[in-house]
């Protein structure tokens, strides 16, 4: 699995012109679901974020977690992050899971966000999102679970 984690001051998903989910202070994550990808990948990759501390203490050094600053999470189904552009001028996406297997992971991982505490908002899978934040730092972190230990 692959994200792409933004610390967000807020942030915001439409469909259609509908606001679907919404977050003050907290993570946006842009999720990809790779064909190999398995639960326990879903799980480390939960585990990883929900842990991370990248939010500015009183000394202004990244310290604190998500609980600490009392953060919210967007979740956005993102297939193009498994987009390959080595050859050619559009990309391909043949490492990107098919729904049937990246909906059950995507659903996975908002929920283990939701049981470790976390009020999270997601996207519509498959739809065509509109997405707006207002990026923190801006602080930006690509995590592969591949190179998860």
């Amino acid at each position: 699995m692959r994200a792409v984690l933004m610390k967000v001051k807020s942030a915001a998903v439409r469909v259609d012109g509908a606001t679907v989910g919404k977050i003050g202070q907290g993570y946006l994550i842009l999720l990809g679901v790779g064909t190999e990808d398995t639960e326990e990948q879903c799980r480390k990759l939960a585990d990883k974020l929900c842990s991370l501390r990248i939010f500015d203490d009183e000394n202004d050094k990244i310290n604190l977690s998500l609980d600490d600053v009392g953060g919210e999470i967007l979740v956005i189904s993102q297939f193009t992050l498994y987009g390959n552009c080595r050859k050619g001028r559009r990309p391909e996406f043949l490492s990107a899971a098919r729904p049937e297997t990246a909906i059950p992971l995507y659903e996975l991982f908002v929920e283990l966000c939701r049981e470790k505490g976390y009020h999270v908002e997601t996207g519509e899978f498959g739809a065509h999102m509109e997405v707006e934040s207002v990026n923190d730092g801006p602080f930006t972190l690509v995590v592969d679970t591949r190179d998860l230990k």
